[in-house]
């Protein structure tokens, strides 16, 4: 088990994945690879849940859907005011705060997850903020189109 003259430790004790490899490096099979050279997107050493993450990130899924139940509700409750702000008319508002609340009491009838003190949304002071944030917004005027020529398909038809 001496090997041939002149052969290395190494060169004895290759592995079939290792030989397969350093001919494939020898070949330059490894040479034109797209990311050479460019660093490795490594998870942090002390993130247990990196491969979760990773996978989120790949799938578009955002990282809220981790939150327990409580958190979630806390941070629809926050982004009420800008979930509604784009909302045509207050039967629609009233609606998204009724979906809500909805979610909230079925959450204080069974509370899971961490304590966290939370409050129904108020359908009329929710209105009133929509209210006053689209008084407060005023549209820009649309462009008025130039007289001009009019489009060949209007001066077609035109008697002449």
């Amino acid at each position: 088990m001496r090997g041939e003259p002149g052969e290395t430790y190494w060169e004895r004790y290759e592995s079939l994945i290792d030989e397969q490899i350093r001919r494939a490096t020898a070949e330059g099979a490894f040479d034109d690879l797209p990311g050479a050279g460019k660093p490795l997107d490594l998870p942090a050493r002390d993130d247990e849940h990196w491969w979760v993450r990773s996978k989120m990130r790949a799938e578009g899924v955002p990282t809220e859907a981790l939150l327990p139940p409580s958190l979630r509700l806390r941070k629809d409750i926050e982004r009420l005011d800008d979930d509604v702000r784009d909302l045509a008319d207050e039967a629609a508002v009233r609606a998204v705060v009724a979906d809500l609340d909805r979610r909230v009491v079925a959450f204080l009838r069974f509370p899971a997850g961490p304590r966290v003190p939370i409050r129904r949304p108020s359908a009329d002071a929710v209105v009133e903020r929509w209210r006053a944030a689209r008084a407060a917004w005023t549209p820009e005027p649309s462009p008025v189109p130039a007289p001009g020529r009019r489009p060949w398909w209007r001066r077609r038809d035109r008697p002449s």
